[in-house]
């Protein structure tokens, strides 16, 4: 499909793709309630090698945290108490020799689940909530906490970057609906109700074989298209994910609003939606072994109130 990205199509998506009251109006969980128990069982059958694929980047001072975005920062990590402290005597007095530390991060500076409450559109946030409820205390609305037991059931990989025959996308290009259609079928794999589709553009894995992120946390991204926010509701899928910041393609298609794709799927839609994955080793055994779904577990830290979570997700083959 073709669209002109602008505010007028951005109203107009919101209307037609709005799941406000589907289920319910009291709903925070939004398109993850696709997944029913029936759902999780199929997936679980995938699992035939019990081979894991760990998914999230390491929470450390090399993150790609810039300050491109909003001041996110990269985790900060400090010690409490430490084995020199042990050795020097300075623990005796607890008659205990340990060490301890504590992290400081943004919950969105790593790989991540966004909250429903993380975007608004106009002056509404998903199912008619409104943003006043979302103050300087955290979300007592649409906080990642309602996602706490259901991140789990089929994920499927749509390796775009191996099915274009690049090792990466380059910054700017976009991924259409046909695209990603046909890109499930030459790999043998069919998108359906309640799945976690992962979209590999491979630009994070550019940014480490280059050692520099640079705009990779707020900058220019592959990604997808404003249209695949008709895509992923006519497929009814759980989740959008990516290794990529922010999933739709930077340039954006407008200059109307900044992520406009994020303005539909988020406050209109209740998309789930996961940023920042690695997913090299993955792309490498499905392509190896041309098995592309798998059972999929990505729980969010229970976090009150929070715009999102970091995770360490895993496929499971």
């Amino acid at each position: 499909m073709t669209i002109t990205v602008n505010a007028a199509a951005i109203k107009e998506a919101s209307a037609k793709l709005s799941n406000w009251g589907r289920w319910g109006k009291d709903d925070m969980s939004g398109t993850l309630n696709y997944v029913e128990p029936h759902h999780i069982v199929e997936a679980a059958k995938l699992i035939r090698k019990g081979k894991s694929f760990a998914l999230g980047i390491p929470l450390d001072r090399t993150g790609p945290q810039s300050g491109l975005f909003g001041g996110r920062f990269n985790p900060i990590h400090q010690m409490l108490a430490t084995g020199t402290d042990a050795l020097a005597g300075q623990q005796d007095w607890n008659k205990l020799r340990y060490a301890d530390d504590t992290l400081m991060l943004c919950v969105q500076g790593a790989t991540h689940w966004d909250s429903l409450g993380h975007i608004f559109y106009e002056d509404k946030a998903y199912n008619g909530h409104s943003p006043k409820l979302i103050d300087s205390r955290g979300l007592s609305v649409l906080g990642i906490e309602h996602s706490k037991d259901k991140m789990n059931g089929r994920g499927v990989l749509l390796d775009i970057a191996r099915f274009r025959g690049v090792p990466w996308l380059k910054d700017g290009e976009g991924i259409g609906n046909d695209e990603l259609d046909a890109c499930a079928k030459a790999q043998g794999v069919k998108i359906g109700r309640a799945d976690f589709v992962i979209i590999r553009t491979g630009q994070m894995e550019r940014c480490l074989a280059e050692k520099e992120w640079g705009g990779y946390a707020g900058g220019d991204a592959p990604g997808v298209k404003f249209e695949n926010c008709y895509w992923c509701h006519e497929k009814e899928i759980a989740a959008l994910i990516t290794d990529t910041w922010g999933c739709e393609v930077r340039p954006n298609e407008t200059k109307d609003a900044n992520q406009p794709w994020h303005w539909v799927v988020i406050p209109a839609m209740g998309l789930c939606m996961g940023e920042i994955f690695y997913l090299k080793e993955l792309a490498e055994d499905c392509a190896k072994d041309k098995v592309y779904e798998f059972f999929f577990c990505g729980p969010p830290l229970i976090i009150t109130g929070g715009t999102g979570s970091p995770i360490n997700p895993q496929a499971i083959k």
